[in-house]
């Protein structure tokens, strides 16, 4: 663009001096050369130098307006994209950054196996010791979160976490309420608990007696309590019940889990879920948590106990759980991705450098969701990194311009056929994961400045390499 306004300008410049050009198209041009004055020639000199200093000037301001508009600070008001400073796809610092993170993805393939079988041979244990009472029924648990989908903002305090699926015991129904007061990004529901007549399965259930058609003293008597006496709240599943017979359960049953005896396990005390601490033998830790939820139909989608997002939840509250459909959709990226597929990479790199500020990694997940859902997989190899990268940062700046981010799940119509979603998730209204910057403008104010460190820290990274 510089060399554009150049020749535009030597081109004004001509125009605008036809007495130093015509004299030279001139028939008699050798008797007017002869005849000029040195008057006239120091006349014409000074004209042309006046031309090309201006010229100079011109180009000067020129070079520092682009160099201001290089850096330019990020302006709300403005629609126009920034120009932001390159980067060189063969420095040393982004190839350092690549090769750590594909180690780190290795790590985490390997600790993901060990905790499945730990899991799985917990859950069997578990089974075998409540099969006579009217416990919640363990299903095979899946393992889903950061880890489970192939990345983690930090290697070092990573989290596995497993769903582990509950279906209702002999005599007993789950039935979801769902409940929309709740303003919050995904419906929340409760689970009623109700007893179920057996008389007529007294044969399959063995000898079980009817909740429903014996006297309570008989059941007190010769039977083990039902789910409503030990595990709700006014008929509702209650999830810190729930969570406490977890925690007993680990206590109990861990170790009969494979494994168990080349670690040394803690159970910590959590309100909605059951965490475990792990150290083997050479110190190094790894975290378990379990969550328990209960499957809306045969679809991917959950009602999970566990909610960071709202600490303040009351316990009969079961929030619609995405994980497993995010772990299904990791891995089906995965499996059609090329080999050299960089998706995880970006992944990994957005949730490192959103760490502490007003962008949580599940919103930067959102975000490299909806991307690998336009662009071609093909284009997410390793040499595009830092292409896939800026997408990313563009992505986020126009959500933070719009004051809104939508729920890659509820209201996508460009949803993969190979996920099980309820009817209600395509017709409803996406949810704005950025629904509070409308609201509250230090919000907006704190997310601007965020987004401006972000850039920062970024840039430094793939240049430096830290």
């Amino acid at each position: 663009m510089v060399w554009a306004a150049f020749y535009f300008l030597a081109f004004w410049g001509l125009v605008n001096s036809p007495q130093e050009v015509g004299y030279q198209l001139d028939e008699d041009a050798a008797q007017l050369t002869v005849g000029r004055s040195a008057g006239a020639e120091g006349a014409d000199s000074m004209q042309t130098w006046q031309f090309w200093a201006g010229l100079g000037v011109l180009l000067l301001i020129w070079l520092l307006f682009c160099l201001r508009k290089k850096f330019e600070v990020f302006d709300d008001s403005s629609d126009e994209d920034l120009e932001e400073p390159a980067l060189n796809d063969e420095s040393n610092a982004a190839i350092f950054i690549a090769e750590s993170i594909q180690r780190q993805q290795v790590n985490l393939t390997n600790y993901c196996r060990l905790v499945e079988e730990m899991v799985r041979g917990f859950c069997r244990a578990c089974d075998w010791v409540f099969k006579d009472t009217f416990s919640p029924v363990l299903q095979t648990p899946i393992g889903v979160g950061s880890a489970f989908e192939g990345w983690s903002p930090r290697e070092g305090d990573t989290v596995y976490r497993c769903l582990i699926p509950m279906t209702a015991p002999r005599g007993h129904s789950f039935h979801v309420e769902q409940n929309t007061k709740w303003n919050l990004p995904s419906k929340v529901s409760r689970i009623r608990v109700k007893l179920e007549c057996t008389c007529w399965r007294e044969q399959e259930f063995g000898n079980m007696l009817c909740f429903l058609h014996n006297p309570v003293e008989e059941l007190r008597r010769n039977q083990e309590p039902s789910l409503l006496r030990t595990m709700c709240t006014r008929s509702y599943l209650d999830v810190r019940k729930v969570s406490s017979w977890f925690q007993q359960l680990a206590k109990l049953s861990w170790e009969s889990v494979p494994h168990s005896s080349s670690w040394l396990v803690k159970v910590l005390k959590t309100r909605r879920s059951c965490m475990l601490r792990l150290i083997d033998d050479t110190g190094s830790t790894v975290f378990i948590e379990m969550m328990f939820g209960v499957q809306q139909g045969d679809t991917d989608i959950f009602l999970s106990s566990d909610y960071s997002e709202a600490p303040v939840t009351p316990d009969t509250v079961w929030p619609q759980s995405c994980a497993v459909a995010e772990m299904k959709f990791f891995r089906n990226i995965a499996a059609n991705a090329q080999q050299d597929s960089f998706h995880l990479g970006c992944m990994q790199l957005c949730a490192r450098i959103v760490l502490g500020s007003y962008f949580t990694s599940y919103m930067m997940k959102t975000v490299v969701m909806h991307l690998l859902n336009t662009i071609p997989l093909e284009r997410w190899h390793r040499r595009e990194f830092l292409q896939r990268m800026d997408d990313v940062v563009e992505y986020l700046r126009s959500c933070l311009r719009k004051k809104r981010l939508d729920h890659f799940w509820l209201g996508n119509e460009q949803m993969p056929e190979e996920f099980i979603l309820p009817l209600d998730f395509q017709t409803s209204r996406p949810p704005n994961l950025f629904q509070d910057l409308a609201k509250d403008p230090d919000q907006y104010t704190q997310a601007h400045t965020d987004f401006r460190e972000l850039q920062e820290q970024l840039m430094k990274m793939l240049n430096f390499g830290n």
